[in-house]
């Protein structure tokens, strides 16, 4: 089966939300991408108290500057489009509301006629959680499982009830219930959350980094499933987050994803071989429009499905 392809919608400063959101997923759509995808950035620290995933004098990227809500963002691709699957990649879950995610994703994939994929994870910015968090930074790892759990118990059967550290649903009917269970995947980088990966979500999200590292933390993955005894299928989501040049970028130690178009589905081309069900591509930062925007993307689809992928 060939792998699928996906295209992050823009989010960034540069873009009118409301014209170029719609207008970049129907053309996704249109050319072939079978899900659009969204990130989340709450704020711009300025100035920067902590380094870009809390590495020291790491600066932040410029495009983190006003990033649009993501469920928003992607609530205006739903709207705009009919099959392309709608995901997030990924949403920093602690700085949300447990029970309010929950009812917020179950009502999108209603919507929306069962396309929501939510990709969690729990971020790095202690200044993020400090304007957000629903509890400290240390316990993010805690706010995660309980958001796992009440997603699953808000989307299942009525009564809904649960009784956790911060959230407390006394037996109550939800809805709307999704329209079929919403995939969550999670973006699992160490030995526990692997395993919470493993033991509680129905995929993994990493972030490409040389097609070798994701084969071999690939392998790490289904090992640990089948030590664990899981059974059921691990779906498979790589985000990478492309930075288009035309000109391309010459040396042998060019970072995937950064070049040209067809240096870019030459990588796209080595991520396939590792056997994941799906990747998508950021480009959003390094065009200059949603009209580059669309034409870079469809360049990139068209190629990358005439290599066979």
């Amino acid at each position: 089966m060939a792998t699928r392809l996906g295209l992050a919608l823009p989010q960034n400063r540069q873009y009118d939300l409301g014209r170029d959101v719609p207008d970049v997923a129907r053309a996704a759509e249109a050319v072939g991408y079978e899900s659009l995808w969204v990130y989340e950035r709450a704020l711009f620290p300025e100035p920067a108290t902590q380094g870009l995933y809390g590495i020291e004098g790491l600066p932040w990227p410029d495009a983190y500057r006003g990033v649009a809500d993501p469920l928003v963002t992607l609530t205006l691709a739903a709207a705009a489009t009919e099959r392309a699957r709608l995901g997030t990649s990924v949403l920093v879950a602690p700085l949300h509301v447990p029970f309010q995610l929950a009812k917020t994703l179950a009502t999108l994939d209603a919507a929306s006629g069962g396309r929501v994929v939510a990709g969690l994870g729990t971020g790095w910015s202690h200044d993020e959680y400090a304007a957000a968090g629903v509890r400290p930074f240390e316990e993010r790892g805690q706010v995660l499982d309980e958001v796992l759990e009440v997603c699953r118990a808000v989307w299942g059967p009525d009564p809904v009830s649960y009784d956790g550290r911060t959230t407390r649903i006394a037996p109550a009917v939800v809805g709307p219930k999704p329209a079929r269970p919403i995939p969550i995947l999670l973006a699992a980088a160490t030995p526990k959350t692997r395993r919470r990966l493993v033991d509680h979500a129905d995929g993994w999200m990493p972030v490409a980094m040389n097609a070798e590292s994701l084969a071999k933390q690939w392998q790490e993955v289904r090992d640990l499933a089948a030590e664990r005894g899981r059974t059921a299928p691990l779906q498979t989501v790589v985000r990478t987050n492309a930075r288009y040049t035309a000109k391309g970028y010459e040396g042998s130690d060019r970072t995937p994803f950064h070049g040209s178009v067809d240096q870019i589905v030459e990588d796209l081309v080595a991520y396939a071989e590792v056997g994941l069900d799906e990747i998508f591509v950021d480009l959003q930062s390094s065009v200059r429009d949603a009209q580059e925007l669309k034409d870079v993307a469809a360049e990139v689809y068209e190629k990358a499905r005439a290599a066979g992928i």
